[in-house]
């Protein structure tokens, strides 16, 4: 009898004090909720803006690409002038060789005519005793006057001639000029867009980064809190049924309660002291190489044949995890190659996709028929367009980091009747 009574005096004491703490622990969770509450409201306005964000990256990337396309055909107009002008030049240096010699000639006439004045003729008109050899003679002078003549005849050609290749060389020069003058400004602008690009990427991911370790420390802080309010809960309903026990069961069970949340404390305590680990520096990939033969039969039969699309090294492989979240894997494979770097096809077959989309940045998807596609992601221009036939070992883009990349690299990866297959499977191995 006078354990039961102890036993229920000790249960009157403890109840205020473990009611207490429930208060104070309950405040702190609605606190907690609240500042959830909020984060959240913040994280869905940010990722509102990084909607429109990824818009404006598309669309910058876009332009990227067209402006590359230009500057490229501006280079190619440029070495086409450049070649017509040392066309012309060689034409001016023939022009005024001609020119020289026939100066030499008409020269050499001229003195001879000089020294000979009229008198020979002269002479044939008073001397008109052989007439045979009379109108010989007459004869050989007709062909000489005309032979002057027409040799007059070719150096005014001539110098009409060089007189255009040179105004062909000036307006050559004066388009040439215009042309580099373009293409700087092309050049100035792309540059300008990838500034922009890059300072709006780098802002936007580091903003929704801060926020959702935010965020997540926060939810992690609202579970520590529940699970203690729950442990509090649990324990006030277990001394109230045992409020009738005795008072040795009832300082055990207190004991017991006490532990548990000292325990759940120092668990939490050494989580959050406990320094973040670095990520393990990956080991650099295998080389692979686009070089060597390609495969003209059915892609069905091309397993362990296909050469790679770009000349570069595996940053990642089919079915690793992509980052430190273990739950997501590659589909496909990461290829480093240097910006601009040509893409080719691994097989023949026709463009079916060739655009922007979120998370691939600039993508080309080829159909190889028989429900085999490849797919080429985070280009830097895109060289084909959607319905275009393409060769085996064509170049259809080339190497860049769109779609939000901090680094060049191709995104390659082959689907099999919609799933995903292993690229290494089907593209020769390097030694």
């Amino acid at each position: 009898m006078l354990r039961v009574l102890i036993a229920l005096a000790l249960t009157c004491l403890l109840q205020p004090a473990f009611a207490d703490e429930r208060a104070q622990t309950q405040q702190q969770l609605d606190a907690t909720r609240q500042d959830i509450a909020e984060l959240k409201k913040l994280l869905s306005k940010v990722q509102e803006e990084k909607s429109g964000v990824q818009k404006d990256l598309k669309g910058t990337e876009t332009e990227m690409g067209k402006l590359e396309k230009q500057v490229d055909a501006l280079q190619k107009e440029l070495k086409k002038s450049e070649s017509e002008l040392q066309r012309l030049d060689g034409e001016k240096k023939k022009l005024q060789s001609a020119r020289i010699e026939q100066q030499r000639l008409i020269a050499i006439q001229a003195r001879a005519a000089y020294q000979n004045g009229r008198q020979e003729y002269l002479k044939l008109l008073l001397n008109q005793q052989n007439p045979e050899k009379f109108a010989r003679t007459l004869t050989y002078y007709d062909y000489l006057s005309q032979a002057r003549l027409e040799q007059l005849k070719n150096f005014n050609e001539t110098l009409r001639q060089l007189a255009n290749v040179e105004k062909d060389i000036s307006m050559q020069q004066a388009q040439l000029l215009v042309q580099k003058s373009s293409l700087d400004s092309q050049r100035d602008e792309l540059d300008k867009v990838r500034q922009e690009r890059q300072k709006a990427l780098a802002k936007l991911n580091d903003d929704v980064k801060a926020r959702d370790q935010k965020l997540a420390a926060r939810e992690q802080d609202q579970a520590d809190l529940s699970k203690v309010l729950k442990t509090i809960e649990e324990t006030l309903a277990r001394q109230a049924r045992e409020a009738e026990e005795a008072r040795q069961k009832a300082l055990i069970a207190q004991q017991e309660a006490e532990k548990k949340r000292l325990r759940e404390a120092q668990e939490q305590a050494d989580a959050n002291t406990d320094a973040p680990r670095k990520p393990a520096k990956p080991t650099p990939g295998a080389l692979v190489s686009s070089s060597g033969e390609t495969f003209g039969g059915a892609f069905a039969s091309a397993r362990g044949k296909l050469p790679w699309p770009v000349d570069g090294r595996l940053l990642a492989r089919f079915g690793e995890s992509r980052g430190d979240d273990a739950r997501t894997k590659w589909d496909g494979v990461m290829i480093s190659a240097s910006a601009g770097s040509q893409v080719h096809a691994v097989h023949g077959g026709r463009v079916v996709f060739a655009d922007w989309l979120r998370g691939a940045g600039l993508l080309v998807i080829l159909d190889h028929g028989n429900g085999f596609l490849s797919l080429y992601g985070h280009n830097q221009t895109l060289l084909k367009s959607a319905g275009d036939v393409v060769k085996a070992g064509e170049s259809i883009s080339t190497v860049g980091n769109s779609g939000g990349q901090d680094t060049p690299a191709l995104y390659f990866a082959i689907r099999q009747q919609g799933h995903p297959s292993d690229p290494a499977q089907w593209c020769r191995a390097q030694g």
